[in-house]
């Protein structure tokens, strides 16, 4: 396990973290941005904008790619606040993750930002690296500095390297009817955007599964998104699989409808995006939201009962 200052595609301030399965690198001179995520020796699973990166603007929000953290409602004046201040961040060994079950040793990277001028809100990732193995916990951390309540949500949003297949499960299905094993309910809530063309190719409703393909040759922008209950997606990007998982927090006021996770595509990029409950924050207090990546190496079946299986021995 190691970790070292580089130069990341002409930004001379970053972090690469290494346990020899996987690579990880941040920005810390602006953001921060996770910039890479990838298997040792495999792809980015993340996208970088090359020439925002080499233009960086102090007054004009930029994407620039990778993994951020951001707070829904998207209001303009909030939302997109120009995060290009430096990063404070410390290094912190023989810490574990705890997450679900799941108990694995780790390194902790806190990487916290200045407070935005225009909200008084302030944001902080903590990544929890493994000793080994590809588990990597993001724990997203937005603290409200200002004088008053403040009604947000985090919302965590990772742009995905282009030309793969976002995954996102169904509910279990449920026979209708009153018997035994039956049901009259409503199960399944999917939001759509006004821009939103359900017949888009790129699209694959599945019995089990809903798929969106990044794919250059369609020029329009797509997103849907919904109540995710399993809490997870995936990235199916060659032979790799990138698995996102994330909170369902029952009866939570979510926004959007009520969404948890939403999806986008655009030439170029496809956008994973997790969501916490919108609540008011008191001075002083935080919102969190906590994801958890892996990187499995599966070539992922477009079957949605094999992929099913495929899926299964890692616990989704």
């Amino acid at each position: 396990m190691s970790l070292q200052t580089i130069e990341y595609r002409g930004w001379k301030d970053c972090l690469l973290l290494d346990n020899g399965d996987i690579e990880l690198v941040v920005s810390v001179g602006l953001g921060p941005r996770v910039l890479s995520f990838k298997r040792k020796g495999g792809a980015n699973f993340f996208k970088n904008f090359d020439d925002q990166m080499a233009n960086i603007s102090q007054d004009t929000w930029q994407s620039y790619g990778g993994h951020r953290l951001w707070h829904a409602p998207e209001v303009w004046t909030r939302t997109y606040y120009p995060d290009v201040q430096p990063v404070k961040y410390k290094w912190e060994e023989g810490c574990r993750i705890l997450f679900g079950g799941l108990d694995v040793p780790c390194s902790r990277l806190p990487l916290t930002c200045e407070t935005a001028t225009t909200s008084r809100l302030q944001k902080e990732i903590g990544i929890d690296f493994p000793d080994s193995g590809t588990l990597v916990k993001v724990s997203h951390y937005i603290y409200n500095r200002g004088p008053w309540a403040a009604k947000f949500a985090p919302w965590a949003l990772s742009v995905m390297a282009p030309g793969g297949t976002v995954i996102v499960p169904q509910e279990p299905f449920v026979p209708h009817g009153p018997g035994a094993g039956q049901s009259f309910a409503a199960g399944r809530a999917i939001v759509l955007w006004q821009f939103t063309n359900m017949a888009d190719p790129r699209f694959v409703w599945g019995k089990r599964f809903i798929r969106m393909s990044q794919d250059d040759a369609y020029p329009t922008k797509q997103k849907f998104g919904g109540m995710i209950k399993p809490g997870w997606a995936a990235y199916d990007f060659g032979s790799e699989l990138f698995i996102k998982r994330f909170a369902f927090f029952p009866g939570a006021n979510y926004p959007d409808y009520g969404c948890n996770a939403e999806f986008y595509t655009e030439p170029g990029m496809l956008e994973i995006e997790s969501l916490g409950p919108e609540v008011p924050v008191e001075p002083g207090d935080c919102a969190e939201h906590i994801e958890t990546w892996q990187i499995e190496q599966v070539a992922a079946s477009k079957d949605d009962d094999t992929l099913a299986e495929q899926l299964r021995p890692f616990g989704l």
